[in-house]
């Protein structure tokens, strides 16, 4: 009993020991001596590195990217928020709810404009699924798709929304988009990417869901289906025949919308690779797609490994322009 007894004590002692620290780096920052607590913060962070304390070097850190980011003190608060990632990096942390809404807390305190957020949201969906070149937690995706809607930043919210579940929060913040930045008469066109591109990232259940609430919600569609919009037609066709899954219905329907899928180029690339793989359709011998095209396909479609140039890919993708 002896043993269990003495690591508590040391645990309360470390405990207490980092609380005095923390105390002392906050009173250097209440004070204004931001360059001296940043150093202090970065000597302490590769003293427990050291040591092989991570959850402590990474409690700290994160709070003093918060305290920092409390005094405007961006640089600092960015500097430690990285490492926070680098402790996630260099141990065996598993990927808990806990921690990925601790990342998305310190991104959503970083300066949008600042190169260091690029990078931290790079890194954190890069350490979120073990660095497997995936792309990405679906729980992490969510939180940052949330905060850059907050920030109206639809472009880059509707990227990460595509690569969580949640299918509902996509169409809220779609109608949101629509509403403030497209035209009235492209309200379906939102819609229709969003769907497309749900079912070639294989996400039936978000497609459909993206859909219904999209079009229950949007105040300038009417009831349906059916709706006055054929393009809306055609996507709830498309998602009644990618359940059915007959190769028949897919071809028709394709073709018996043509007029609505050629309003956007890019519809039926989705849809070369939505028969793929819902309808059993041979891929091209050899797909040409270069330049921005490319990337966005395979971005999308899982071919390449996500790099730091993925924030930047993704802004491309929007379906019309809205400047």
């Amino acid at each position: 009993m002896a043993e269990p007894e003495s690591l508590r004590c040391s645990s309360v002692r470390n405990r207490g020991g980092v609380q005095r620290v923390e105390g002392k780096l906050r009173a250097s920052v209440e004070k204004g001596d931001y360059y001296e607590a940043h150093q202090m913060y970065r000597t302490l962070f590769f003293r427990y590195m050291s040591q092989g304390k991570h959850a402590e070097a990474r409690q700290l850190m994160y709070n003093g990217a918060i305290l920092f980011f409390s005094y405007n003190q961006q640089n600092s608060a960015a500097d430690l928020s990285m490492l926070v990632l680098e402790v996630l990096e260099k141990s065996d942390t598993k990927v808990e709810d806990e921690i990925l809404e601790n990342l998305a807390k310190l991104f959503s305190l970083m300066d949008p404009n600042s190169p260091e957020r690029v990078a931290f949201v790079s890194r954190a969906l890069k350490w979120s699924t073990g660095g497997s070149g995936k792309l990405g937690h679906p729980k992490l995706h969510q939180l940052l798709a949330v905060i850059l809607w907050k920030e109206q930043n639809y472009s880059e919210s509707r990227y990460h929304f595509l690569h969580s579940s949640d299918g509902e929060g996509c169409a809220q913040m779609l109608v949101e988009y629509s509403s403030s930045r497209g035209y009235r008469s492209e309200v379906d066109m939102f819609v229709a990417q969003a769907v497309l591109q749900f079912l070639c990232l294989k996400n039936k259940n978000s497609a459909s869901v993206v859909f219904s609430t999209y079009t229950e919600k949007h105040p300038s569609i009417e009831k349906g289906p059916p709706f006055v919009q054929p393009l809306l037609n055609f996507i709830w066709f498309l998602l009644l025949a990618v359940d059915g899954g007959k190769l028949t219905v897919f071809t028709v329907l394709c073709e018996q919308y043509q007029p609505s899928l050629k309003r956007d180029p890019m519809y039926n690339e989705y849809l070369d690779r939505i028969g793929q793989l819902f309808f059993g359709v041979p891929p091209k011998q050899s797909p040409s797609y270069g330049g921005l095209l490319g990337n966005l396909l395979n971005s999308l479609m899982g071919s390449g490994e996500e790099d730091d140039g993925a924030e930047e890919t993704h802004e491309d993708s929007s379906p019309i322009e809205l400047d």
